[in-house]
């Protein structure tokens, strides 16, 4: 009987410090939103959890409105950073709203303040044995009169590319494969991927809702299945473990 009990005890502790923590950094295209059930608006990150096993746990630690900086100086990324353990992973996603240039709490220049925030990132997750990966933002429903979709993140992205190539950093072009998704829809149809709601139609919105920069429940796993996929075809050996970790 004791054997039984130590043995399973045993088995449970392996289980437990097998278990592999993806913290997501960024801003409202990833966060958690509230009453899930009633509220059509969802993070891709959001819904990410039912793409893993057991052993991978999705921790979402983005939040509306925050930029590199607003992340930073509110000391979210320190209270990320002081959990990180080594074999973690880290999304970080962000670019919408280092570009408020009418908000000097938010605002980053790309080349300058937002570069040196995302080399942060990647070398403090580094630091604990953490395994950081960069990704692009997500594109906005932007079609013009053409039915052209028009990109809106200025050199955001770039610089994310360029960080992720100096620093050889696993990346996911979000912004690529969100523009695929986008046109694959179509200026109308894609309105799915977002929140477009006549006044009475949903429940939840008083008024008329043209939220091309959101997304609905379709739109978040759409990105997520993006993500997923992205994992499945990398060839970078730190993933091997989150790659693992996928149902």
């Amino acid at each position: 009987m004791k054997k039984y009990i130590f043995l399973t005890l045993l088995i449970t502790t392996v289980s437990f410090a097998q278990k592999t923590s993806l913290y997501c950094i960024g801003d409202s295209t990833m966060a958690n939103k509230k009453d899930p059930d009633k509220n059509p608006e969802h993070g891709w990150a959001q819904v990410l959890q039912p793409f893993f096993k057991e052993n991978i746990t999705v921790i979402n630690k983005a939040v509306n409105g925050r930029s590199t900086r607003s992340f930073i100086n509110e000391k979210r990324w320190d209270s990320v950073y002081n959990k990180l353990k080594k074999g973690d992973y880290v999304f970080i996603e962000f670019g919408h709203n280092d570009q408020k240039i009418e908000d000097s709490a938010r605002f980053t220049n790309p080349h300058t303040a937002y570069r040196y925030n995302l080399i942060r990132f990647v070398k403090e997750s580094r630091e604990k044995g953490a395994i950081p990966i960069l990704l692009t933002s997500i594109s906005r429903r932007n079609f013009n009169e053409k039915g052209v979709l028009v990109p809106t993140h200025g050199d955001y992205p770039l610089e994310t590319r360029l960080v992720a190539q100096e620093y050889n950093v696993p990346f996911i072009d979000l912004e690529y494969f969100t523009e695929l998704l986008e046109q694959s829809y179509g200026p109308e149809k894609s309105k799915q991927l977002h929140l477009h709601f006549k006044a009475g139609e949903n429940a939840f919105y008083n008024t008329d809702k043209a939220d091309d920069t959101h997304l609905s429940l379709l739109g978040a796993n759409k990105i997520a299945e993006i993500v997923i996929n992205q994992i499945k075809l990398s060839k970078d050996v730190s993933l091997k473990n989150l790659k693992s970790g996928i149902k």
